[in-house]
């Protein structure tokens, strides 16, 4: 375009240069004897005089010129308005190619946050994992609760199943004396060994269900089945009679356990850079049989077992996960209330008349890491306080066996409960997957051993 814009003003270049030697000719014409011996303004022929043909020509010509300047001048305006409007829609095509551009990106750490989250064995957060994503995708392997819309929680509408069992248990076996000290090293009265043993088997079944696209609530119903062995038995040879000394009250039996009732609810849309956060509610409601319930003997030794802890709990927590694929941190911080009661048990010689159970603090952390596509595993550590409990009791009378005096009030020692935690998860379809995880009591007041299966599946 710019070279036929330039040919046409070269041609309007050589009109300009013909009209410019035309004027200069019209003396020149002027002088010709021919000429000055017509009568003015005519030829000698009677036409129209040569000077003013002559003159009159290059006028035109140069009107006819200048006309054209200026309508090639006007096309040159036109074509130039073109080019900015094209200009402009080049910018906007820019900016929204640019926009583009911004768009996958983010959708793109979004996919890489979706792949990201906690392995099984969480303790606190109680989360069913689901393992990297479908072995046609070809990606390194990730761990991850996350789908695709980036939520930590049962999608709206939907229904998981989870079977459970969990197999605890604790041995423990320490000295007691019960007598007078003297004087150092000098002690009068009997040396007992305390023994005691707990397995605690538990199957549980749960629901949880997504109420909306953030929240989801639950329901836990466990069936207990616990033998306890505990003896009381003095040191061979420390008493006249070690066989009528020795006080044993085992148990044995299964009924229901304390049903669990739950809520989470996802608080933010994280990524790689930022964590998810969910905060996490669950009451407990004391269906188990109550330690205050079961039959007792005369003597106040327990004939049954306790599936139950006897008190309504309520654990508001806050759980936080961090991607940092092909691994993940998560952690987890909460607070258990106990609610207390009055029992009214007589377990001589006193009458427990009300309870108050200490409340409990409790965190977790770990990390978990992915092996492939369908097998990852974590580790982590778990601590609970729990404060002591009190005790409002009074004596049984001998004679009557009713409660007499006034009240006393005692509270027990806290408790120190550490756990090192280990799992291992492996997706066996889209829609399930198999997890296993194992506590060891780091503490003296923990379990020696905890171990879990877990199997959620969706319906």
């Amino acid at each position: 375009m710019n070279d036929h814009i330039g040919q046409r003003l070269r041609r309007l270049a050589g009109i300009l240069a013909v009209a410019l030697g035309l004027a200069a000719a019209t003396p020149a014409l002027a002088m010709d004897p021919a000429v000055l011996g017509a009568p003015s303004g005519l030829s000698p022929n009677g036409g129209i005089g040569v000077a003013q043909t002559a003159a009159s020509d290059p006028e035109a010509e140069l009107a006819a010129a200048r006309a054209q300047i200026a309508a090639q001048q006007a096309k040159l305006d036109a074509q130039q308005r073109q080019l900015d409007a094209q200009a402009a829609r080049l910018d906007a095509l820019e900016q929204k190619l640019a926009g583009v551009a911004d768009t996958a990106q983010q959708a793109r750490d979004e996919a890489v946050a979706a792949r990201a989250a906690p392995a099984a064995g969480q303790v606190a957060a109680a989360t069913p994992v689901k393992v990297g994503q479908p072995d046609e995708d070809d990606q390194p392997p990730s761990v991850a609760v996350l789908d695709d819309q980036g939520r930590v929680v049962t999608p709206k509408g939907q229904l998981v199943a989870e079977f459970g069992l969990d197999y605890a248990r604790a041995d423990r076996n320490r000295a007691v004396f019960r007598g007078v000290e003297l004087i150092e090293s000098i002690l009068v009265g009997v040396f007992d060994i305390n023994e005691s043993r707990q397995d605690i088997l538990t199957a549980s079944g749960t629901l949880r269900y997504g109420l909306a696209d953030r929240l989801e609530v639950g329901v836990r119903v466990p069936y207990v089945y616990r033998a306890d062995h505990s003896v009381l038995a003095p040191i061979a040879g420390s008493t006249t009679n070690d066989q009528a000394a020795t006080v044993d009250s085992s148990t044995r039996g299964g009924n229901i356990g304390d049903v669990e009732l739950s809520a989470r609810y996802q608080i933010n849309n994280g990524g790689p850079d930022k964590p998810y956060l969910t905060a996490n509610l669950q009451v407990d409601l004391p269906t188990g049989r109550s330690p205050f319930a079961v039959k007792r003997d005369a003597n106040g030794a327990a004939l049954q077992s306790a599936t139950g802890a006897g008190f309504y709990g309520i654990s508001p927590s806050i759980t936080a996960i961090v991607p940092t694929e092909p691994a993940v941190l998560f952690g987890t911080v909460g607070y258990t209330y106990n609610i207390a009661r009055n029992v009214h048990t007589r377990i001589p010689p006193v009458q427990i008349d009300r309870v108050a159970p200490g409340g409990e603090l409790n965190f977790s952390a770990g990390i978990g890491i992915a092996v492939n596509q369908r097998t990852s595993f974590n580790i982590g550590y778990a601590h609970t306080w729990a404060f002591g409990t009190k005790t409002v009791s009074r004596v049984l009378d001998q004679r009557t066996g009713e409660p007499t005096g006034d009240p006393m009030t005692t509270r027990s020692r806290d408790l120190q409960i550490g756990r090192l935690l280990f799992g291992v998860s492996y997706r066996l379809n889209n829609r399930s997957s198999i997890n296993w995880s194992v506590e060891v009591g780091a503490t003296q007041d923990a379990p020696d051993v905890r171990t879990s299966l877990r199997i959620p599946f969706t319906l």
